[in-house]
C-alpha cells in the first residue's frame, strides 16, 4: 500500500484495486446515482431518501473544505477498469486522537470485498494518525457488521442512531479498534 499526500491534511491511500482518493467535482454523477438509491440511504444515518437537490453539492463542498471534521474518499477502482466510484468511506475526527468511521458501497458492488479493503487500507495507513477508530453499523446490516469485525474492530455494544431516510431512530451495534499512531 501507498500513501500519498494530496488535498490539505487528506492522503490518497493505494490498494491493490482500489486508490482512495478525495473527491472530486466529477464524483458528483456517480454519488447522485448510488447515495439516491434506498437500499443505500436506509444503511446511512445522514444519506436523505428521497436524495434532495444541491445534497451531493453540499458533500463535495465539506469534504473539500479546509477546516473540514471530516475526510471523505472517492473507492475509485478505475487503476483495474472499475468505476471511478464505487462508494465512499470517511473518516469523522473526534477528540483524543479518535474518530469514526463509516463507508457505504454502491449495490452493484456488494459482496466484492470493496468494503473490507478500503476499511483495511484506512486503518493501515491511518491518516489521523488515531489511537482507536469507532463505528458502528445499523442491527439489520450484518454485513457491514463483518466488514468491522473482519478489520479487527472489537464489539462495544448496542445504541440507537437516527437514519434520516428511514425517519427513526435505528438500533446500532458500535464497534471499536485500537490503533498504533
Amino acid at each position: 500500500m501507498t500513501v500519498l499526500l494530496s488535498t490539505p491534511a487528506q492522503a490518497t491511500i493505494e490498494t491493490d484495486r482500489l486508490t482512495l482518493r478525495p473527491l472530486r467535482a466529477s464524483d458528483a454523477g456517480l454519488i447522485d446515482l448510488h447515495a439516491g438509491d434506498a437500499r443505500v440511504a436506509n444503511m446511512t444515518t445522514s444519506i436523505p431518501h428521497p436524495l434532495p437537490p444541491g445534497a451531493t453539492a453540499a458533500l463535495l463542498a465539506r469534504a473539500r473544505a479546509e477546516d473540514r471534521v471530516e475526510d471523505v474518499w472517492a473507492l475509485d477502482g478505475s487503476r483495474r477498469g472499475h468505476a471511478e466510484l464505487l462508494g465512499l468511506i470517511g473518516l469523522t475526527r473526534l477528540d483524543r486522537d479518535q474518530s469514526e468511521i463509516g463507508y457505504w458501497i454502491a449495490p452493484a458492488f456488494w459482496k466484492t470485498g470493496y468494503a473490507s479493503e478500503a476499511v483495511r487500507a484506512l486503518i493501515a495507513g491511518n491518516p489521523h494518525q488515531n489511537t482507536h477508530i469507532f463505528g458502528s453499523v445499523f442491527q439489520d446490516n450484518p454485513a457491514s457488521a463483518r466488514v468491522l469485525m473482519q478489520a479487527g474492530f472489537d464489539y462495544l455494544g448496542d445504541a440507537e442512531a437516527f437514519s434520516v431516510a428511514r425517519n427513526t431512530l435505528v438500533p446500532t451495534w458500535t464497534y471499536s479498534r485500537k490503533l498504533d499512531p
